[in-house]
């Protein structure tokens, strides 16, 4: 590839469901990526929109769409004759993409091949929900930008590093054998949270530090060293903490009980545990904790307790697992935007020493413990599509 000019730019695709995630980012001078603009396509098959901000959050597009945009590659289609709008004759350099499972072949970032993503197609069982629509999106790059080179970065890769113990499924052998193991998920968001910690409180890049990705989907990563040595997410993105509405960890005899007793489909059962469970299960209101806790109703009430219980039990765990805990660190859509659930957290894990600054908390940090607190705590907004851009610029040799 040629050498890359002022308006070249690299785009980061994170597709799901009924959205399409985007961000643009051209190579500065200095050989560092930037963020030039950021949307997405949502409400596909549904009520179909464009929205996109520039860097500093200027409304670039806020667009009602077709109801022909029904799927991920009619919404692909409309980004790129967004792109071609607004950057003209600009290169598109390459395409950086999120992909949630890389099984046990996938370590590192990869740069996409039809072998490759042949071999990810595989995967799709390991995570039937997130990996159809992020291979989909490579397939639709492949048909609308044939000669434009695609990096998969997985979510998986960053937990690569678990011990055996950590990663074991206490099942038979011989069924493990087919991939039945702990993988661990939202690697590319504690990817980003664990390089930034060296220049934020380099006192916790050596220490043992339990991060908190808490938003619709959630769970906690215990580092040692900045490498991931434990989480509470496992074979799938169920596990662990309650979300917006999965369920968080479950007793498998409940499964059971559904299939056996009340006579549920194995397609019912998936709607139950990944769809109406969760916050929304429990409140029978909403998933979304902001709503939660502006509400009066008990259920509502204990929808957040149950949310706060189940992180201070896991960080509890995981202070075992690391034989002790140096630094705490809120990250994602909840932990870096509510002061409540951070101060409910801390106060239930303040059997650990910490101490929570009221007033820092309620600045959002970015340390928002005490001087007197034995465990430092921090707020440090997740950047995923930054540490995708970073690896598809140096896999593709574009600094």
């Amino acid at each position: 590839m040629s050498k890359p000019v002022a308006n070249d730019f690299a785009l980061v695709l994170n597709a799901g469901s009924s959205s399409l995630k985007f961000c643009v980012y051209r190579l500065t001078n200095s050989g560092k990526w930037e963020l030039d603009a950021r949307g997405q396509i949502e409400g596909i098959c549904v009520a179909p929109r464009l929205s996109a901000n520039d860097a500093n959050g200027a409304n670039l597009a806020n667009d009602h769409l077709s109801d022909e945009v029904c799927d991920g590659r009619a919404a692909l289609n409309v980004l790129a004759d967004w792109l071609r709008a607004r950057y003209g004759g600009s290169r598109v350099l390459g395409v950086g993409h999120r992909v949630v499972h890389g099984g046990t072949r996938f370590l590192s970032p990869t740069i996409v091949s039809q072998q490759v993503l042949g071999e990810l197609h595989e995967l799709i069982p390991l995570a039937p929900l997130h990996q159809p629509y992020n291979l989909a999106a490579i397939e639709a790059v492949f048909e609308r930008l044939p000669g434009v080179p695609q990096v998969a970065c997985f979510d998986t890769s960053f937990h690569h590093t678990l011990p055996a113990v950590a990663a074991l499924v206490p099942l038979p052998r011989d069924m493990c054998k087919s991939g039945l193991r702990r993988y661990g998920f939202h690697g590319l968001s504690y990817e980003y949270v664990a390089s930034v910690i060296p220049e934020l409180a380099p006192e916790l890049s050596k220490g043992r530090v339990i991060v908190a990705h808490l938003g619709s989907g959630a769970s906690l990563c215990a580092l040692n060293g900045g490498k991931s040595v434990d989480n509470s997410l496992g074979f799938t993105a169920l596990d662990g903490l309650c979300m917006g509405t999965r369920t968080g960890a479950l007793d498998p005899g409940v499964v059971l009980y559904l299939f056996q007793t009340l006579g549920l489909s194995h397609k019912e059962v998936e709607s139950i545990l990944y769809k109406k469970s969760g916050l929304l299960g429990i409140s029978g209101i909403s998933s979304d904790m902001r709503d939660l806790l502006a509400r009066n109703e008990p259920d509502a009430h204990l929808a957040v307790d149950y949310f706060v219980y189940r992180a201070a039990k896991e960080i509890g765990a995981l202070t075992a697992v690391l034989g002790g805990i140096d630094g705490l660190i809120f990250t994602a859509g909840i932990g870096e935007n509510s002061a409540e659930i951070r101060r409910r957290i801390c106060q239930s894990s303040s059997w650990l020493g910490i101490i929570v600054d009221d007033e820092a908390n309620a600045a959002n940090g970015p340390r928002i413990s005490s001087p007197q607190s034995k465990v430092s705590v921090w707020v440090i907004p997740t950047n995923e599509e930054f540490v995708i851009a970073r690896h598809t610029g140096l896999l593709l040799g574009l600094r």
